[in-house]
């Protein structure tokens, strides 16, 4: 698996526009919005499922091992 880097602190707008420099080095794309009145917005995904599900589950392993 790749390395997960933590986005914490960093705006949308920062990572859209290094997501627009480094467009050649990116393979898939997920997005899911939490608004502040605890709205999710998601589903868009330029990927299949299995791609998502994988995304999912290693930001929750990054998460899980930052917190125990």
């Amino acid at each position: 698996m790749g390395k997960i880097k933590s986005l914490h602190g960093t705006t949308p707008a920062e990572i859209f526009e290094s997501g627009l420099e480094n467009l050649g080095r990116i393979d898939a794309i997920a997005v899911a919005v939490l608004w502040k009145d605890g709205t999710v917005t998601t589903g868009w995904s330029n990927t299949d499922t299995a791609n998502v599900a994988l995304m999912i589950l290693a930001l929750d392993e990054d998460q899980r091992r930052k917190h125990l």
